[in-house]
């Protein structure tokens, strides 16, 4: 395993952190709580020692499971949360002030939630769910942050920047008043290196790159009759005929790439998050053993070849599968 600077924290940080979402029991289907603990211990074992969780992944069970397979970790590990917005709308709405989203009180009561979930006295990184530039010159969050740092609940700070649109953290950043940034990025959206990259490189912000599979696509997993559980979250971001579409832009960069077949893909997924050196760490989902086998292997591969990824500039695809 390889290791970055997360910004300006000073945190040495895994280059594949630990994406917590899936094993919250809920949206994501079918881990057990057994085989969650197996998969996160598994990839503590194999040098990752960056994860991220919120408090909204199973109103809490995400962090739990963290906080039990962190425990006897033998080793420090970081771990990043979140506030969920107190409206529980996802991701913020424009016009909606934050007293309705992140009230100061709610916004430390949450915190305090979430480190009783995890059995910790202090959140390595405590993140915003959601963010709304709207909201740069109100005082609740900064006052809020401010004082969560203040008393050691917290050591640094940040915002997981709203689906497909990194642009809207840009003045964010230049307050100086967050350490990190958490984007969507992947090979259909390279939205974040026209500016938000740039501005975080000359800030030294750190960035946590989420979704690099595009919630499964970029597996080379999904077909065109591909079905998921009862209540999971896939039924609805692969809706319609939008599997079909995925598959045809999947084989598209297959056979760019002369892969007879998906098996290489996640490989090329992840390195292809981790080629851009604004990139911290990349956040995968994983949910078994051999997710993490899979998924750790790519941090000793390296960069991707410059051929490589200009051919996978020719693949970016804007569009919003979460609307």
């Amino acid at each position: 395993m390889k290791y970055r600077k997360l910004g300006r924290t000073g945190f040495e940080v895994s280059e594949i952190g630990y994406g917590a979402w899936g094993i919250s029991g809920k949206q994501w289907i079918g881990a057990s709580d057994k085989t969650s603990l197996e998969a996160l211990r598994h990839a503590i074992e194999l040098g990752v020692n960056f994860i991220d969780t919120a408090l909204a992944y199973g109103d809490g069970h995400s962090e739990q499971l963290v906080g039990e397979a962190v425990k006897s970790a033998g080793r420090e590990i970081y771990i990043a949360s979140k506030v969920p917005p107190k409206n529980r709308l996802w991701p913020a709405r424009p016009g909606i002030g934050i007293d309705e989203v992140f009230p100061y009180d709610y916004i430390v009561s949450s915190t305090e939630e979430s480190l009783r979930n995890l059995r910790r006295s202090y959140i390595d990184l405590q993140q915003l769910h959601v963010w709304n530039p709207e909201w740069i010159d109100r005082d609740e969050w900064r006052r809020a942050f401010e004082h969560l740092r203040a008393s050691g609940k917290v050591r640094a700070l940040g915002v997981s920047i709203n689906d497909h649109d990194p642009d809207s953290a840009l003045a964010l950043i230049e307050t100086g008043l967050v350490d990190t940034v958490q984007v969507i990025y992947n090979i259909f959206d390279q939205s974040p290196e026209r500016s938000l990259f740039p501005a975080c490189v000359k800030r030294n912000i750190g960035v946590i790159a989420r979704v690099p599979f595009d919630e499964g696509s970029l597996t080379g997993r999904i077909t065109e009759h591909a079905a998921f559980p009862d209540g999971d979250f896939r039924n609805y971001y692969f809706r319609g005929d939008r599997k079909k579409l995925v598959v045809d832009r999947v084989n598209a960069i297959l056979a760019d790439l002369s892969l007879e077949d998906g098996h290489y893909l996640p490989e090329v997924a992840i390195r292809f998050c981790l080629s851009d050196p604004a990139v911290s760490t990349v956040i995968p989902g994983m949910r078994s053993r051999s997710s993490v086998d899979a998924n750790v292997m790519a941090s000793g591969q390296g960069p991707l070849p410059i051929s490589v990824k200009e051919i996978l500039k020719r693949h970016q695809w804007e569009r919003n599968f979460y609307d």
